[in-house]
């Protein structure tokens, strides 16, 4: 591991991960949200330094690749998702050399490294949008962002009806009357991607990372970039309407601001930039839209893979599994892509926590409750969660982990209202709590003032609890949820052969039983009653078996 002060001066040496193109097909990738993964210089923040010490612990693990969670210059009003510099490093996170000693320590271990592209909107800090304020109205730094006057006789009134994702109007008011859109916080607003100049810009951004032995990106809010900004703007009509609703209400692409046909063709052209390395630089789209739409996102000429958010917001129910997993193939095949599976991210209540809730909580209230309203049983809710576990690494196509996970760690829905940082709260006016709770920080020790994360305290309280959770405390203890990822992780690389599944026609009510080539066997019982064990070799259990009979919420891998 490159120690303090130590420089890579052969950009060569970055590019040290396979040649094999198609690495991403099957992959398993760890989400690291760098502000809470650990932190090197004791200021209670997480830093690139802080991840490069601890990536023996993901290549240990087993997993293929690491994403992070955007480093780049931001005050924080969305987590590191307001960027004032889609170039550079946050100072309070590190420099460019720090990254790119990561990035050579990711690729001496063998790890990949995908990184975060925030391209629909950019901090309102960024250089371009101070100059946009101090241009004025019909100004060729104004034509970078989405900017129009008011409705009303005096302009008072914002120019649609559009609402923010956070709550809110999505339209904010500048001295001189005019208004911007931010479909995020006001701290965040949208580019526009009509100008010929944001498009260069961020051609520019994905040669900069590329150059720098980034593996591939992952791109944020990737159906919204284009918008249908002809006059007179288009209302909704129904501003009460969340994002899949709005969707769906429309005919597909008609949507004025999200997933609109006119994006694939920015996608179609970032698809040639990252072709032109060796080997391509993959893609992976955040796009929250219906299956069948997504997977435009995910053809072979445009990003390539797409987030399956359909597997992440099913409820724990064999048939309604089953239905997204086959749905889910077959919506990656017609792309000519894989599949991609993720159980939590920095967005969503840890599914240690979300899985057992009764469905449909509410879980907003769940976490204006603290968590108690209804209360989680911890013990059944990590049972749970290694079963979801076993069975998605099980599945076809790539798997998609958000740091701690492989801990087991519940989310923290008692944070106190003081110390939450996510802008969703004073937004909504205290409406919605946010996503602060599945992003506190790791616990490496079971001792210290932050656990390990650093030699300080932590920006976000951790609970006593976490000291049970600390890597420290599972390393090496057999059972323990550490332990079954390594182990999964290891086998999964042994079994991998194919991108199919078969589905076993007499598996009994509650149970889901697939074949994979090779084989192996996996079997899920999500009833509440144990089931008979079917022949084969057993290779690994989600818990322990009842003399050959499967419990409820446990998964298994049979050899045959």
């Amino acid at each position: 591991m490159p120690c303090e002060g130590d420089r890579v001066t052969d950009r060569s040496t970055l590019d040290l991960s396979s040649r094999d193109p198609d690495w991403w097909r099957q992959a398993v990738v760890y989400q690291i949200y760098p502000r809470s993964f650990a932190d090197a210089d004791g200021d209670g923040l997480g830093d690139l330094r802080g991840v490069t010490r601890r990536l023996t612990h993901l290549a240990g693990l087993g997993v293929d690749a690491l994403w992070l969670s955007p480093f780049y210059p931001s005050e924080l009003a969305d987590g590191g998702y307001d960027v004032a510099d889609p170039r550079g490093v946050d100072p309070r996170l590190g420099t460019l050399d720090d990254f790119d000693d990561l990035v050579a320590e990711a690729h001496r271990l063998g790890l990949k490294v995908i990184v975060d592209i925030v391209p629909n909107h950019s901090s309102h800090r960024h250089a371009w949008f101070q100059e946009a304020l101090y241009a004025g109205p019909g100004s060729a730094a104004r034509d970078r962002y989405v900017f129009r006057d008011g409705r009303g006789e005096h302009g008072e009134l914002p120019p649609s009806d559009w609402q923010s994702v956070f709550g809110g109007s999505a339209w904010k008011r500048v001295p001189d009357g005019q208004w911007y859109l931010h479909l995020f916080a006001p701290e965040q607003p949208d580019l526009n991607w009509e100008n010929q100049e944001v498009r260069a810009d961020y051609r520019t951004t994905l040669r900069f990372w590329s150059d720098r032995g980034v593996d591939g990106f992952r791109i944020d809010v990737a159906h919204a970039l284009v918008k249908d900004l002809s006059e007179p703007l288009r209302d909704l009509g129904r501003p009460e309407l969340s994002r899949e609703e709005a969707l769906t209400a429309l005919p597909p692409g008609t949507h004025p601001f999200y997933d609109r046909d006119d994006v694939h063709e920015i996608y179609r052209d970032w698809r040639k930039i990252l072709d032109a390395y060796r080997p391509p630089r993959m893609a992976v789209a955040e796009a929250w839209v219906p299956g069948a739409r997504r997977a435009l996102y995910a053809r072979p000429d445009e990003l390539g893979q797409a987030f399956n958010f359909e597997y992440l917001q099913a409820g724990w129910d064999a048939e309604e599994l089953r239905q997204v997993i086959t749905d889910s193939l077959a919506t990656a095949r017609a792309a000519g892509a894989s599949a991609t599976w993720v159980l939590s991210n920095h967005d969503v209540v840890r599914h240690a926590s979300r899985l057992t809730l009764p469905p449909g909580t509410d879980l907003n209230a769940w976490l204006l409750s603290g968590g108690h309203a209804p209360a989680v049983d911890e013990a059944a809710g990590l049972r749970r969660a290694r079963a979801a576990t076993l069975l998605m690494l099980a599945l076809p196509g790539s798997a998609y982990l958000y740091q701690g996970e492989e801990l087991g760690l519940p989310e923290v829905a008692d944070l106190p209202t003081e110390v939450l940082q996510d802008p969703i709260w004073e937004q909504t006016g205290h409406v919605r709590k946010g996503r602060d709770g599945c992003r506190v920080p790791l616990p490496w020790t079971t001792s210290g003032p932050s656990y390990g994360f650093g030699p300080g305290g932590a920006w976000l309280p951790q609970p006593p609890g976490f000291a049970a959770y600390a890597v420290e405390a599972q390393d090496g203890v057999e059972g323990s949820t550490l332990e079954l990822y390594r182990t999964a992780l290891r086998l999964r690389r042994k079994l991998l052969d194919g991108e199919e599944l078969t589905w076993v026609a007499d598996a009994p009510d509650g149970v889901l039983r697939f074949d994979r080539s090779g084989g192996w066997r996996c079997v899920a019982n999500l009833s509440g009653a144990a089931v008979e064990l079917p022949a084969g070799e057993v290779l690994l259990s989600s818990a322990p078996l009842d003399d050959g009979r499967v419990g409820p919420d446990t998964t298994v891998w049979l050899g045959r």
